[in-house]
Parts: structure tokens; C-alpha cells; sequence
């Protein structure tokens, strides 16, 4: 089955499509993750994007839903170098292709994905068209021309409804903007009580659940397509500790007077150095995003840069001054990526477990309901 990847430049890459049938239209972007495929696909932030794998085979270990960071995959295209229809690992249930045609994502292989990578570098992301259709270019292109890129992402991928994570520790409100399971996963591990809520909740409602901490969700497209989130973090801001995790820390940087502007082909793969400005360490993080806070707008805030990215300089960390809330660009979570960054999750806990001794809170209402019918 023959497919064809058109970009909005003209230029036209020819090979193998696996997968599903038709057209796709979105953003095409690289990775530059040697493994992690799957989890790549299941990442929310991928969201109305093409996704170009640098590494050259994918799919040799197949698919296990146990790797999945999300309930389904949200990448509008795949492009490989080689696909390995025939995987070799005693965990997989199924291949990628199998995977591709059940959510109808459509794939190409066999292109050079090398120079293709080297364009999108060279020249930034842009739009393109993924298909095992018959069309003309110049249909393709007439197509691409008219197509309007997706600004909703968030609300695609975030949570419609509130669910709960039990547990015996602090009581962690995960704000979803199209969260991965790893970040969920990590705050369970400490033994944390959380609440996940849609993206669009309210700081109202948010203190009704009585946090102990707020937990700023990665996710996918423009930040500044999400001003309510900044709304919501400006009235939380002091109130209760928070930590942002990509997204999160773009809509922390935003409520905190800073501004984000594009990046010209992002930063995605498992293989990123970033320095930690306190120590001078560097640390290899796991990224996916294609926005960043812009320098010289931190200035003037209430805001200190704690990270930089060691390729580019651009900011991977923030602290406020005054407030227990941080955030970084990057991934802790790590899935998949080194799991140098964990320890920011610890840090984040202790962030709360020193607020709750510097502000004691009056017992939340199950407690003191609890209380009264001892005394009674």
C-alpha cells in the first residue's frame, strides 16, 4: 500500500503505509527517542500532530497496554524509517500496525526520515498531509492549504470528569491538560490521595477538595489557548504549594506575568541535558514540547530561573519567590526517558509537608465531622 507524506513547502516523501486508511492532516515534528515508541503514541501532548521517529526501526517489541500513557493514542500521523511488522518480545500482546488501524491513525515507512528531519530543523515544523489515497499533489496541497490547525487539544484529551487515586498520604489535586499516566503513577508511588480533575476546573472548586498540594499536568498545543488554567493558578498561588510539569509550567510562568512564544521545531525525545543552576549539575530529562517561556520576560516577575537547557539555553525550570510553587519544561515522570528528575516529586512533597507546618489549615470537614461525633 503505497502512502505519501506532503509538507506545506511542496516537498513530497513516497513509501509504505501500515496502519490505517485515508488522510491525515497536522503539525510534523521528530523524536529523537531511541526506545519509547509506544509511549510516544499514547502521550496526550502529541495531540493533532504527524510524529517522526529519528531512530530508524520501530516496532521490533510491539505493543503492551501495560506502557501506555494514556487510555488511547492522539497522534494524527506516524513516520518511520522501517517498520517491523514481526515483533520480537515475550511482553507483547499485538504489533504498531495493529495499534495504528484501531484508533484509524494512518503510517508511513520506508522514506528518508533523516532528511526530513534535517528540514523540519532547518526550517521549523510545519503542516502536512499523511495519505494512501490516490490525490494529486496538487489536490493534497489545496487540502493543506484550507485546513486550519486544531486549538483545542486540551479539552480533547484532558479528563471530563473528576476520578480519585486513594491513598494514605497528602492530598494531591492533578489538574489534567492531558496528563501521562507516569505523572499520576509517581504521586501514588509516594503514597498520595489524588484527585483528578478536568482542565477547565475552577480554583473555587479546586479548594472545596481540600488540597494539599496542586499538580500542574503536562499537555498538548498552545499554552495561551488555556486562559482559564491561568486564571484558576493566579487564585491558588500562595494559597497551596504547586508544581508544573511542561504545560504546567508554561500556564505557571503565564499567571506569574511571564510570557511563551514558539519554538521553531521543539524539543521531543529522551535524551535532553539540562542544568540545574543551584548545583551546576546536569541532568538527562525526557521532553515533548514545542513552546517555551521566554527569557527575557522573566524579568520584572516574581519569578527565578532554576533549569536551563544545556543544547539551547532556553529555560527548563522556575521557582517563585515568595509563594512553595515551582515548575520545569521537562518530564520527571520519565516514561520513557532516565529517571534522573524523580526527585522532583520528592521535592514537591516536601514543599507541602513544609507549608502544612508553616500554615496549619483547620481540619478539613470529614475530619471535623469526625471530631464532633467523638464529642458527642
Amino acid at each position: 500500500m503505497q502512502a505519501k507524506l506532503l509538507l506545506e513547502d511542496g516537498t513530497l516523501f513516497t513509501g509504505v503505509g501500515f496502519g490505517a486508511d485515508g488522510e491525515s492532516v497536522g503539525e510534523v515534528v521528530f523524536n529523537t527517542g531511541i526506545t519509547g515508541y509506544q509511549e510516544v503514541l499514547s502521550d496526550p501532548s502529541y495531540c493533532g500532530q504527524i510524529v517522526t521517529m529519528t531512530y530508524p526501526l520501530i516496532g521490533n517489541y510491539g505493543i503492551a497496554r501495560d506502557d501506555f500513557e494514556s487510555i488511547r493514542p492522539y497522534v494524527n500521523g506516524f513516520v518511520v524509517r522501517r517498520h517491523e511488522p514481526v515483533p520480537s518480545n515475550w511482553r507483547a500482546e499485538y504489533n504498531v500496525d495493529r495499534l495504528l488501524k484501531e484508533y484509524g491513525i494512518v503510517g508511513i515507512s520506508g522514506i528518508d526520515t533523516r532528511m526530513l528531519t534535517r528540514k523540519i530543523r532547518h526550517f521549523g515544523t510545519m503542516k502536512g498531509i499523511l495519505t494512501t489515497g490516490s490525490k494529486s499533489v496538487e489536490e493534497l496541497q489545496e487540502m493543506l492549504g484550507i485546513h486550519e490547525m486544531v486549538r483545542d487539544q486540551v479539552a480533547r484529551t484532558s479528563t471530563k470528569q473528576r476520578y480519585t487515586s486513594p491513598g494514605a498520604g497528602e492530598r494531591i489535586v492533578l489538574v489534567d491538560f492531558g496528563a501521562k499516566s507516569g505523572i499520576l503513577r509517581e504521586l501514588t508511588d509516594r503514597g498520595c490521595d489524588v484527585v483528578v480533575v478536568p482542565h477547565d476546573t475552577t480554583a473555587e472548586e479546586i479548594r472545596r477538595l481540600h488540597p494539599d498540594g496542586i499538580q500542574l499536568s503536562n499537555g498538548p498545543g498552545d499554552p495561551k489557548d488555556v486562559p482559564q488554567a491561568v486564571e484558576m493558578i493566579q487564585q491558588l498561588l500562595g494559597e497551596v504549594p504547586i508544581f508544573g510539569i511542561c504545560l504546567g509550567h508554561q500556564l505557571f510562568a503565564l499567571a506569574c506575568g511571564a510570557d511563551t512564544g514558539k519554538l521553531k521545531f521543539g524539543h521531543r525525545g529522551g535524551n535532553h541535558p539540562v542544568k540545574e543552576l543551584a548545583t551546576n549539575r546536569c541532568y538527562i530529562t525526557s521532553q515533548n514540547h514545542g513552546y517555551t517561556v521566554i527569557d527575557e520576560s522573566v524579568i520584572g516577575t516574581d519569578l527565578e530561573v532554576t533549569h536551563i537547557n544545556n543544547n539551547d539555553k532556553t529555560i527548563e525550570g522556575l521557582k517563585h519567590k515568595s509563594y512553595p510553587a515551582f515548575s520545569v519544561q521537562y518530564h520527571p515522570e520519565a516514561a520513557p526517558g532516565p529517571h534522573d528528575s524523580g526527585y522532583l516529586f520528592d521535592q514537591f512533597i516536601d514543599m507541602i509537608r513544609n507549608h502544612k507546618r508553616n500554615h496549619p489549615k483547620a481540619p478539613r470537614q470529614a475530619e471535623l465531622v469526625a471530631q464532633l461525633k467523638g464529642v458527642l
